[in-house]
């Protein structure tokens, strides 16, 4: 399963997790749910993710480093102010936060499952290979730092 680590850009994951979110939705009706203040809370849960999102891009872009990540080798530096000291990856935490909104605009309990595969395959294909790199390049300061701060929330 090594192949995968690093293969799959979190956006293009995230747009397929989209795309099986909605087919299973259109699959499956009865697994249709009834969601109170449905644009309130997909709204809001999206205004957050792109809050999260655009902080964790302009703190990789303050500290001049890479937000590519398929290449964490290219890292030049331990990002671990503003949004980074509360999550490791607040990218992630914004997809996974766009996941769950338009899963409850759709009010569809595919969202779970999406949810829950999204989280699994990121932990194991993006993030783990992500960190391993990082602890190579900057040793302690990043298991410090991984120590410190959560890798979602």
């Amino acid at each position: 399963m090594k192949k995968l680590e690093l293969k799959v850009p979190p956006v293009a994951l995230f747009l397929l997790v989209v795309l099986l979110m909605y087919g299973l939705k259109e699959m499956m009706p009865g697994l249709k749910i009834t969601v109170p203040f449905v644009g309130f809370v997909s709204i809001g849960l999206a205004s957050i993710a792109i809050c999260v999102g655009v902080a964790g891009v302009m703190e990789f872009r303050k500290a001049k480093t890479t937000v590519n990540p398929v290449k964490p080798e290219s890292a030049s530096t331990v990002v671990d102010s503003g949004i980074f000291s509360y999550t490791r990856n607040p990218m992630y935490v914004a997809l996974l936060l766009v996941i769950i909104a338009l899963g409850l605009w759709w009010q569809h309990l595919s969202v779970i499952l999406c949810s829950v595969l999204f989280v699994a395959y990121m932990n194991r294909f993006q993030i783990k290979p992500e960190e391993r790199a990082l602890e190579r390049l900057f040793g302690e300061d990043y298991v410090d730092y991984k120590n410190q701060v959560r890798r979602w929330i």
